[in-house]
């Protein structure tokens, strides 16, 4: 795009994680909703309301695509419908981006890549963890060698009654635990550490408590013609190596008997750290062990979603380097569904990542 152009103008695709999106979007100077794509009219409307300007609605997104007054689509649906519509967007010439994970698959992951990668546009991941203050900071000080060589990492997202229902792509076959909330930890930390090759997987996973309606959110009773169409995992764990000889073990619960939990750590050679709490642990050279705060600086985002609308806007107009293309979202997604296939078959899978 011409770098006399002043604004985007995006489209927003899902009423759900479009929202904090969207919003983000029309809060930067040079981004602007123009429209709105959603099944259910009501939601767009609620939406538009919460938005400066007007906004055109649909309920198609292939006519939303062929609009000529969008340049770009943000893709905000249940997994299974990331593909398609950014497939649509971008063979109509639109950047995009897409809520976590890319992909229901990695066949179709692999597919949107290399026809977003082909179309010269921009393509990107919206990912609220990896640029969210915290793990930025950790990023910034693992890159500045803070910890050494990070040589193992622990990540897990544990819910003790958290199964979404409100939309049964979530727990159809493409949904399930680990792509929903197994992505974020697994993305950070792999991003902290660096982005290292994956190279093999060993996993186990399952549905323990969805098929029986069983620790669904807020411990609320879903129906039976909801839970029995469960086709997913939730639960899902693993252990990943990488070419350079890192080890990541990897967890993701929906509902467990264990209290809920959002973590990180990180085994460094000169330190480790924790995402909750924020803190480093080393040793100071007199051999005497610290356990040190650590203070997040000062930045100019209040929100996760701010610096993900920033950068989208910024590789737009300014021709910035992504930082979160769709590619980083495939080996992640190469990296989850390896698991999953462990989990059914037993055995260790093989990761050709890229």
């Amino acid at each position: 795009m011409s770098s006399d152009k002043k604004q985007v103008r995006v489209a927003v695709v899902g009423m759900g994680i479009g929202r904090p999106n969207g919003s983000a979007l029309s809060r930067n100077a040079r981004g602007k909703v123009v429209a709105l794509c959603d099944l259910d009219e009501d939601r767009m409307k609620g939406f538009a309301k919460d938005l400066p300007g007007k906004q055109k609605l649909y309920t198609d997104y292939k006519e939303m695509c062929q609009a000529s007054d969008i340049d770009a689509v943000f893709v905000g649906t249940p997994n299974q419908w990331h593909v398609p519509i950014a497939l649509e967007a971008v063979k109509n010439g639109k950047h995009v981006m897409v809520t976590k994970p890319l992909a229901d698959s990695e066949q179709a992951a692999e597919e949107l890549v290399e026809v977003a990668e082909d179309a010269g546009v921009v393509n990107m991941m919206s990912l609220s963890t990896r640029f969210g203050h915290a793990c930025q900071h950790l990023g910034s000080l693992a890159r500045d060698d803070y910890f050494g060589d990070i040589y193992y990492a622990r990540a897990r997202s544990v819910r003790r009654s958290g199964i979404p229902a409100w939309n049964l792509g979530f727990i159809q076959k493409g949904g399930g635990a680990f792509r929903d909330m197994g992505v974020h930890v697994l993305d950070s930390v792999w991003w902290i550490m660096g982005m290292p090759t994956p190279i093999a997987v060993l996993g186990a996973a399952g549905a323990k408590f969805g098929p029986r309606g069983l620790g669904y959110w807020n411990r609320s009773k879903p129906p039976k013609s909801t839970y029995t169409k469960y086709d997913s995992d939730d639960y899902a764990g693993g252990f990943i190596t990488f070419e350079n000889g890192v080890g990541l073990q990897v967890e993701s619960f929906w509902a467990s008997h264990q209290p809920g939990e959002f973590q990180i750590e990180l085994f460094g050679t000169e330190a480790g750290a924790t995402l909750s709490p924020l803190k480093a642990y080393r040793t100071d050279k007199d051999g005497e062990f610290e356990d040190i705060d650590l203070k997040l600086p000062k930045s100019k985002y209040n929100e996760a979603w701010d610096a993900i609308a920033d950068h989208f806007i910024e590789c737009i107009l300014d021709d910035v380097e992504c930082k979160a293309p769709l590619r980083h979202g495939l080996i992640v997604q190469q990296m989850m569904e390896g698991l999953l296939k462990s989990g059914e078959t037993g055995r260790e899978v093989e990761i050709k990542a890229g």
